[in-house]
């Protein structure tokens, strides 16, 4: 495999960053083509790739390939609560927010589903998760159960009785967990976010 594609480790990069690691190529752009067709490269859509991790030697990051797949975002809702171990399905696909207009991508490396959120709440309960040598952006648990909540249309927290039956039927999350949640996210989320309401209730039932 070639030395400058090694070099690159996880990271999802552009096709005009892989032509500057060949400089001395005059069409670069067709090795580019090359390195897809021999599978040194996975594209995840046009002009975005990885290194094949099957010459890579590197396992790749879902997390961080949601994050560079559709810019600005971060991993939420029920995939970073799976992420955390607070619900027990595996999701089939890689649900993230962000501040551009609804999109999903279909790739060799799985679905990948963003939703629109707002700019005042987007920065809402956030945090950035360092793995060695690269970083990506995530919800806190709290986020992500309020972005689950606000983006699942039959979803209507009314009373805690509802709030008790989502948490604990519906989503089978970890109780244990729930209870350590930090109420300010929460508080911030109401002012800012979508459903409100039932964002309160689920407040409701946190400190009850």
């Amino acid at each position: 495999m070639d030395r400058q594609l090694s070099e690159i480790g996880i990271v999802p990069i552009t096709t005009s960053i892989i032509e500057s690691l060949y400089p001395e190529l005059k069409s670069a752009g067709k090795k580019v083509v090359w390195l897809e067709k021999n599978g040194y490269l996975i594209r995840l859509k046009r002009g975005l790739y990885v290194v094949n991790p099957k010459y890579s030697g590197k396992s790749l990051s879902s997390e961080l390939i949601a994050n560079h797949l559709y810019a600005p975002s971060y991993l939420s809702m029920a995939s970073a609560l799976r992420y955390y171990g607070l619900i027990p399905e595996a999701t089939y696909s890689h649900q993230s927010m962000t501040v551009k207009h609804s999109r999903s991508f279909d790739t060799p490396l799985g679905f990948y589903d963003y939703k629109l959120i707002s700019k005042k709440a987007f920065s809402v309960g956030i945090r950035s998760v360092h793995m060695g040598d690269y970083a990506f952006l995530i919800a806190s648990p709290e986020k992500a159960l309020c972005d689950l909540i606000a983006n699942s249309p039959k979803v209507n927290l009314r009373f805690m009785k509802d709030a008790e039956t989502y948490l604990v039927h519906d989503i089978r999350m970890d109780m244990d967990e729930f209870f350590k949640f930090d109420a300010t996210i929460l508080e911030d989320y109401i002012k800012v976010g979508k459903k409100a309401d039932s964002i309160t209730t689920l407040l409701k039932y946190l400190r009850r």
